[in-house]
C-alpha cells in the first residue's frame, strides 16, 4: 500500500491536467498572461514529479547511486532521474521535448561498459518506478534511449533570444548526498528575462528556519513538516505550499518581504554549506561590518533563496573562490522567487545578474541577495570588506 504522503501527491498529480500543454479549444493564441500561468503549472507538476523521485531516492541512497564528474562535483542516480522527468514533463503537445539549459548530459549513461549499462538501467527504472506510481502518468513507460534523449535535451546554450527552460535537477548534491538540504530547481527564460520560477525544497521545514535545519539530520526529521514548493512569475509574485500536498500551484497570498513594516532586530544571514562553494571567511567579515551578531544559517542549495522569500533571514552571501564561473540553473529560479517577492538579487557589486549570456553568468566577486531595506547596506559592507 502507498504511504500517506505518496497518497496525497498522486491526488496532486490526478489534478494537474499540466503533463503536456494544451492548445485552446479553437485553436487561437492565448495572452502572455495566461501563457505564463500554463506554463507556470507545467513546472510545478514537473518539480514535484522530480521531487518525489530524489526524496524516495535521498531516503534509500546507495553509495553506487554517486560518482564523480570530471570537475569532482558529484552526480547520483536521482540528477540524471530527475532530469529525465522534468525534461519528459514538459513536452510539448506533440511530444517534442523542451529548449531547455539544464546541468547534466547522458554522456556516461551512453558508454558501452558494464558499468554504464548497469548505471543506465538504473535510471530508467527510477524514472518509470515515479511515472507509474501516479495516475496521470501511470501508462507511460521510458525507454533508456527515450530517457537519455530527455536528459539530452538539457543541451540547449541559452542566450539572449527565444524561450528555454533553466533546470538544476538537484541543486546541492553534496547535501542531498549528505542528507542535508538540496533543491529541484525550474525557470524559465523569455528573451533572456526571467519569466518564472520553481523550487522544490524537499526537506525544507513549512515554518521558518531554526538553527540546525541545514545540518546532516535533516532528511531523517518528521516527513509530516517537511517539504516546501516556491512559485514565482513575472508580475504575480511568489508564493509557497507543500510539496507533497495541496495545490499543483501554491495558493496561499503572496510573499512580500517588509510587508509587515517592521525592521529586523536581530538578523542573521544565510551562506553556503560547503567552505568550497563559498568563503565563509568573507561572510563573517561582512556580517561583522553590518554588526549583526548571530551565527549564519548554512544551508546547502537554492532552498536560501526559498528562506528569504519567506522572511526566514533577511540577507543571503556567496563569495566563490576565485575564477569559478556561475551557471545559470544555479540561480535563475531562486532569483525571481526572490524578487517577485520584492527581494533584490545582484552580483557583489549591486549589478543586476544577467540571464540572457548562455549557460554561465558574468559576475563581479560574488552574489548577495536580501529584503530591499538591507540590499544596498550589504552591497557597501561587501565592497568596504572586499577593498581591503
Amino acid at each position: 500500500m502507498a504511504s500517506a504522503p505518496r497518497r496525497h501527491f498522486a491526488a496532486v498529480m490526478a489534478r494537474t491536467g499540466a503533463v503536456h500543454a494544451h492548445r485552446t479549444s479553437n485553436g487561437s493564441r492565448t495572452s502572455p498572461l495566461v501563457d505564463s500561468q500554463k506554463h507556470l503549472r507545467r513546472a510545478c507538476a514537473a518539480v514535484r514529479l522530480a521531487s518525489r523521485l530524489c526524496a524516495d531516492v535521498q531516503r534509500r541512497l546507495d553509495p553506487e547511486d554517486a560518482a564523480a564528474k570530471g570537475d569532482a562535483s558529484p552526480v547520483t542516480v536521482a540528477d540524471y532521474a530527475a532530469q529525465a522527468i522534468v525534461s519528459h514533463a514538459l513536452r510539448d503537445e506533440e511530444g517534442r521535448l523542451p529548449n531547455m539549459v539544464a546541468e547534466e548530459a547522458a554522456d556516461e549513461l551512453r558508454k558501452c561498459s558494464e558499468e554504464a549499462k548497469k548505471l543506465r538501467s538504473r535510471v530508467a527504472a527510477l524514472v518509470n518506478e515515479t511515472l507509474a506510481a501516479f495516475p496521470d502518468t501511470k501508462d507511460q513507460n521510458l525507454s533508456e534511449d527515450e530517457v537519455m534523449d530527455a536528459i539530452d535535451a538539457g543541451a540547449a546554450i541559452g542566450g539572449p533570444k527565444g524561450a528555454f527552460w533553466v533546470l538544476d535537477p538537484i541543486d546541492g548534491t553534496r547535501g542531498f548526498v549528505g542528507m542535508r538540504q538540496y533543491s529541484v530547481c525550474l525557470a524559465r527564460l523569455q528573451d533572456g528575462q526571467l519569466e518564472l520560477g520553481v523550487l522544490g525544497c524537499p526537506n525544507l521545514p513549512t515554518r521558518a528556519l531554526e538553527d540546525g535545519d541545514g545540518d546532516e539530520d535533516a532528511a531523517l526529521r518528521d516527513q509530516g513538516e517537511l517539504g516546501c514548493l516556491f512559485a514565482a512569475a513575472k508580475g504575480w509574485g511568489t508564493r509557497v505550499g507543500p510539496l507533497f500536498d495541496g495545490d499543483v500551484v501554491p495558493s496561499g497570498p503572496p510573499l512580500l518581504l517588509g510587508a509587515n513594516g517592521k525592521a529586523e532586530t536581530s538578523p542573521r544571514f544565510m551562506e553556503s554549506f560547503e567552505t568550497r562553494h563559498s568563503r565563509h571567511e568573507v561572510s563573517a567579515a561582512v556580517a561583522q561590518k553590518l554588526g549583526v551578531e548571530r551565527p549564519s544559517l548554512k544551508l546547502d542549495s537554492q532552498c536560501k533563496y526559498g528562506a528569504l522569500a519567506r522572511g526566514d533571514a533577511p540577507m543571503f552571501m556567496r563569495f566563490p573562490p576565485k575564477g569559478y564561473k556561475e551557471k545559470i540553473w544555479d540561480h535563475a529560479a531562486g532569483a525571481i522567487i526572490v524578487e517577485e517577492a520584492g527581494g533584490v538579487v545582484s552580483d557583489a557589486r549591486g549589478n543586476a545578474l544577467d540571464f540572457s549570456r548562455g549557460r554561465f553568468l558574468e559576475v563581479e566577486e560574488g552574489i548577495v541577495a536580501a529584503t530591499p531595506d538591507m540590499h544596498k547596506k550589504l552591497v557597501d559592507a561587501v565592497q568596504s570588506v572586499l577593498l581591503k
